[in-house]
């Protein structure tokens, strides 16, 4: 692989690895049980608990029964929802949190290229002109050599989404 790409593959791990400890302890272990949550194994702890839960409380098992109306495994059930729930939205948020700023440095990486190939395009034209080479005049290619934008693409786009035409 190439190196400059080697180099900003560890950047971009390093960066996230930073962005996973700038959250604390707390977002560490809300990480852990959500991810945790969202793993096979607890799917699989469920089913042996509740099955072992319904089994012993229906009397199928020799043990004595502690919630024959199985309101208490409501309750629970309810209430690890609850905070399974906020373990997923908090999450959420923070991923969301973090696909923004990843799409902000992709905005910005794209402007900046965009200025660079528009710089380019106008030094090539430029050292065309003066070593006498013709350059083709067309519309494309003047209008390619103007700066973009942004505000104005981004008003276009909402004009557009709305139904009004360019």
């Amino acid at each position: 692989m190439n190196r400059v790409l080697v180099g900003n593959i560890r950047t971009l791990l390093q960066k996230r690895e930073a962005e996973l400890r700038a959250g604390g302890w707390q977002q560490l272990w809300i990480n852990a049980v959500t991810r945790f949550a969202g793993s096979v194994t607890f799917v699989y702890l469920h089913l042996v608990l509740v099955g072992l839960w319904i089994a012993i409380n229906l009397g199928w098992l020799a043990l004595p029964r502690f919630d024959p109306s199985f309101v208490i495994l409501a309750m629970v059930a309810s209430v690890e929802a609850i905070f399974l729930s906020a373990f997923v939205l908090i999450t959420q948020n923070r991923m969301a949190e973090l696909s923004e700023r990843r799409a902000e440095l992709d905005l910005q990486i794209s402007l900046l290229a965009e200025h660079e190939i528009t710089r380019l395009l106008q030094i090539a034209t430029l050292m065309a002109r003066r070593l006498g080479v013709e350059v083709p005049t067309d519309d494309e290619l003047e209008e390619l050599q103007k700066p973009v934008a942004p505000d104005q693409v981004l008003d276009a786009l909402t004009r557009e989404s709305k139904g009004k035409s360019l």
